[in-house]
């Protein structure tokens, strides 16, 4: 749900019409302009004028202003950014519909603000015009993160945007980096103090008291220039026929000053009106029905009810009380901050019987979260019925009508009560554990989340009533989803199942996010039919309930499902909608999809897309705490960096990602890596620690790769036959693929050409629909002289236009030359399947990719299909040597036991490898073996 936006929280505050003006000051400000510093800062004590100060500065600036006056509610990250998106567009800023979508989706991770204040910056960048943004009363937030997000806008703002900030303390910003930079103008407590002229300017012509010279000059004295104090003793002086002795004895610090002068105007005011000022103190913003209902007695007789709270407002604004309108109808207003301080100080002194006897604090307060939740305000109802000490009522809210209010932006103040509550009151309301549990979670205090479920059920009593049963459900949901961060299979199937058992019919957002989570324990178990119908049942309902969180992931679920089942053109397109629904900047979870992406693009053979893809992956994982996604991605951009030949780079990020797993105990991608190490360790020729290594995680796969390059095909024959098998039976297709393909090139390198041939036309008839090009051109030479003899075997087929019947034929116009559009298979039905994208196209694809590959591999020789050159045709010949060495690797030595056996340093074999797979034009052992066999020379 979106976070209400209070117009009059963008409302420029008008200068007052006989404010006092001050020249030296404004100078000040447009200098910071004209200089175009990055930021002003008014950093001054409460009641120094700042915001008067600024709304005189704008009245005469030709920049158009945004305008934020900041609260304590607006602390939470996702409120605070939403109030300065809307303020931004007050001057023409054209925010994306991406970024609100992400403010209001609810996630169970913290907001990646430097993502949204990127995409902020980046709209602001498109604006022609200059404009200034005003953050009135920063002080309030008190937010390291916030601070942070401040910092990054305010470092890479683009030119025509200046930031002024209005605090009673120094923000938390790198403040001497900027004054080093000559970027910031300062106005502080002591630039702010009325000077003697300002005072009896001030005096004269705002309050309309006439005194003496040295009266004023005294006066001035005693208050420092602080025009609150001011203020204040002149409104007291109105009520004085001596104004010289009541300056004389005015004195003291500036609260027990307030203090003072807060009696004395108060003491000067109807009762009616003194009780109006207290009871409506403890309101943040006050409107005429919201006073009039907090006011509201019992007691037909009491002289509150005969106040009227739009007049009453209406009076205190024209007689200067400290009262400051919020918008231009003047229907919202607020107190000048001291002045509600110091109204609510006295309202706390004065006890339980505060006003009147009618009522005490806590019954105001009450009054004010029920006209709030009224109005469907439900945070500052529910801060309200914090104040007002009525945990019920408050426990009502934070649960809501049907999505609780962590998931309407209030993560921060629901975590925060729920921190500073009693023990006895919370196992009192088990609800209240689980909901901390649930809140602890959104933000990722994964820790902490156990002993608060448990507490929970301590106290929940027989599960009779559909309540309580409900809750044992929300339990074994949040159980369920810290079960998916592990990747225990078990543990989520066991939970989620008794969530379903136990929750409401009615509790949608939690029902949706448990089937969720018994999609992915399918996943994990390789049910994919059943994660897939799982996945879609929950998109269904978080379309309904506007879940947005869940939609995604479920979606997320669909496309790794049709990635796994070779549809990636399909994937590609539903990996698209998931970073859509993830806004702009994304989510954090949706560096799936971005690794998604950098998989299947890699697979398309767009290696820059997929670097591009996978660093964005790794940059939103990195938002993450206790997740292992980050490593999954170190896997990739390894694997992305080995099929570009970066070998020691990328073995050093592998060592590191191995390291980084054991570390946190990410068992879970450890077989990831090893699978990856071997295909490092295979390309530096150390043949030993591939086996060992392929060997302990049990990789058979890898293993028969290991075999391969070691020479016993054989061997590796007689597992990827089993592998095989079992894919089949498991209708693991992806899987069942990346068998074939191995499984060929043993063929093709054992020297059953006949078997290989049979395998490569299977494979090239799976791997057509989703257009596989890589897995073919890692697999090197042997590789490229199947593809080269498939191609020349296959007789050319019937134009594609004249394959097709009439009615398919507008969609082939449209589609035939996108191959990174959905496949064209499925078009039409039946035997006319067949002969849409003909597998000769998909040759010659391959074949150009591999021509592609060994040109920037450097390698100078044509390659032309169907010719296959003999060993005289090589630029030049292999060296006695490099014969040995190359009999050796054929042997499957690995260079260190080569080195051992010639005699020679390990740098030496080394240098032998480069120079025979330079003049083989290879470039790895496999290939390099193959090739020499086909030449003639094994």
């Amino acid at each position: 749900m979106s976070t209400p936006i209070l117009s009059t929280k963008l409302y420029v505050p008008s200068p007052r019409a006989r404010a006092v003006l001050r020249p030296r000051l404004i100078e000040r400000l447009n200098g910071g302009l004209r200089l175009q510093r990055r930021l002003t800062m008014i950093s001054a004590s409460a009641g120094c004028g700042k915001t008067t100060l600024l709304s005189q500065w704008i009245k005469d600036s030709s920049l158009p202003v945004a305008w934020l006056s900041l609260e304590e509610g607006d602390r939470e990250p996702a409120r605070f950014l939403a109030y300065l998106v809307a303020a931004l567009q007050t001057v023409g800023v054209e925010i994306g519909e991406g970024v609100m979508s992400k403010l209001q989706a609810p996630s169970p991770l913290p907001l990646p603000l430097e993502g949204i204040i990127t995409a902020i910056l980046n709209h602001i960048a498109a604006l022609r015009n200059q404009f200034i943004l005003v953050l009135d009363d920063y002080h309030v937030l008190d937010s390291k993160a916030i601070d942070s997000a401040l910092d990054f806008l305010i470092e890479h703002m683009p030119q025509q945007m200046h930031v002024v900030i209005a605090s009673r303390q120094d923000p938390d910003l790198p403040l001497a980096r900027l004054r080093a930079r000559d970027q910031l103008t300062e106005v502080r407590t002591s630039d702010m103090r009325f000077t003697s002229d300002e005072t009896s300017e001030f005096l004269r012509r705002s309050m309309e008291l006439d005194l003496l010279a040295e009266d004023a000059a005294l006066l001035e004295s005693r208050t420092e220039g602080w025009i609150a104090g001011l203020q204040l003793a002149a409104l007291s002086l109105q009520g004085h026929h001596d104004a010289a002795t009541f300056i004389r004895s005015f004195g003291g610090k500036h609260r027990d000053v307030l203090d003072y002068l807060v009696e004395e105007v108060l003491q000067q005011l109807p009762e009616g009106i003194q009780d109006f000022l207290l009871s409506t103190s403890i309101l943040e913003r006050l409107c005429g029905p919201l006073c009039e209902y907090v006011l509201r007695s019992e007691a037909r007789d009491s002289p509150l009810n005969a106040i009227s709270g739009q007049e009453t407002l209406e009076y205190l604004e024209r007689v200067n009380l400290f009262i400051v309108p919020l918008d231009k109808e003047r229907q919202w207003y607020r107190y000048h901050h001291l002045f509600s301080d110091a109204l609510r100080q006295r309202l706390t002194r004065m006890g339980s019987s505060a006003v009147g006897g009618e009522r005490d604090v806590s019954e105001l307060h009450r009054r004010a979260s029920e006209w709030h939740e009224h109005q469907a305000l439900l945070l500052e109802a529910f801060q309200h019925a914090i104040a007002a000490q009525d945990v019920d009522r408050a426990t009502r809210l934070i649960e809501g009508e049907g999505i609780p209010l962590i998931f309407r932006g209030a993560i921060g103040p629901v975590l925060h009560w729920l921190d500073s509550l009693p023990k006895e009151e919370m196992d009192a309301r088990p609800a209240l554990h689980v909901m901390h549990a649930s809140a602890m979670l959104m933000v990722g205090q994964m820790t902490g989340i156990e002993p608060k479920l448990r507490a929970a059920e301590t106290y929940l009593q027989a599960a009779e009533d559909e309540y309580t049963r409900d809750l044992i459900g929300h339990i074994a949901s949040i159980r369920a989803t810290i079960a998916v961060s592990k990747h225990q299979t078990e543990t989520i199937m066991a939970e989620s199942r008794r969530a379903l058992e136990f929750l409401s019919s009615y509790n949608l957002p939690v029902r949706t996010a448990t089937i969720w989570t018994l999609g992915y324990a399918y996943l994990l178990q390789g049910d994919r039919a059943a994660a897939g119908k799982a996945y879609q049942e929950a998109v269904t309902i978080s379309q309904k309930i506007g879940h947005i969180m869940i939609n995604m992931m479920a979606t997320l679920g669909l496309g790794m499902i049709q990635e796994a089942e070779n549809q990636l053109y399909a994937a590609a397109e539903t990996y698209r909608r998931v970073l859509d629904l993830a806004g702009d900047p994304p989510l954090p979870a949706a560096c799936e999809a971005y690794l998604g992406l950098a998989r299947i693009c890699s697979e398309w053979n767009d290696l820059d897309a997929a670097e591009q893809h996978g660093q964005q992956a790794l940059r939103l994982a990195g938002q993450f705490e206790h997740i292992d996604r980050g490593v999954a991605c170190e896997v990739f951009l390894a694997r992305l960096k080995l099929t570009r030949g970066a070998v020691s780079e990328a073995a050093a990020m592998l060592t590191k990602a191995d390291h980084f797993a054991r570390q946190h105990h990410f068992t879970h991608q450890l077989p990831h890596i090893a699978e990856a190490q071997v295909l490092a360790l295979l390309q530096q020729g150390d043949v030993s620690s591939a086996l060992q290594l392929a060997q302990r995680f049990e990789l058979k796969l890898s293993l028969a790769r290991v075999l391969l390059a070691q020479g016993d095909t054989a061997t590796a024959l007689v597992i990827l036959e089993q592998l095989r098998t079992d894919m089949e039976v498991k209708e693991w297709v992806n899987e069942q693929l990346k068998v074939m393909v191995l499984q060929a090139l043993a063929f093709h390198v054992h020297g059953e050409k006949r078997r290989a041939a049979q395998v490569i036309a299977d494979v090239l008839e799976m791997g057509e629909p989703g257009g596989f090009i890589r897995m073919f051109i890692d697999e090197g030479e042997p590789m490229r002289e199947m593809i080269n003899a498939a191609a020349l075997s296959k007789p050319n087929q019937k134009p594609l236009r004249e394959a097709v019947s009439k009615p398919n034929q507008k969609l082939l116009r449209e589609d035939v030359d996108k191959p990174k559009q959905l496949p064209l298979r499925g078009v039409v039905d039946g035997p006319e399947q067949k002969l849409l994208w003909p597998i000769h196209d998909y040759l010659e694809r391959l074949l150009h990719a591999f021509e592609a590959e060994r040109k920037e591999r450097g390698v100078t020789s044509v390659f032309v299909p169907g010719f296959v050159q003999s060993a005289d045709s090589l630029i030049e010949p292999l060296s006695r040597r490099e014969m040995e060495v190359l009999r050796l690797i054929a042997e499957g030595l690995s260079n260190r036991q080569i080195s051992e056996r010639l005699f020679v340093t390990l740098s030496t074999v080394k240098g032998h490898n480069r120079m025979i797979f330079d003049k083989l034009q290879a470039t790895r052992r496999t290939e390099a073996v193959a090739r020499a066999r086909e030449l003639g020379l094994l």
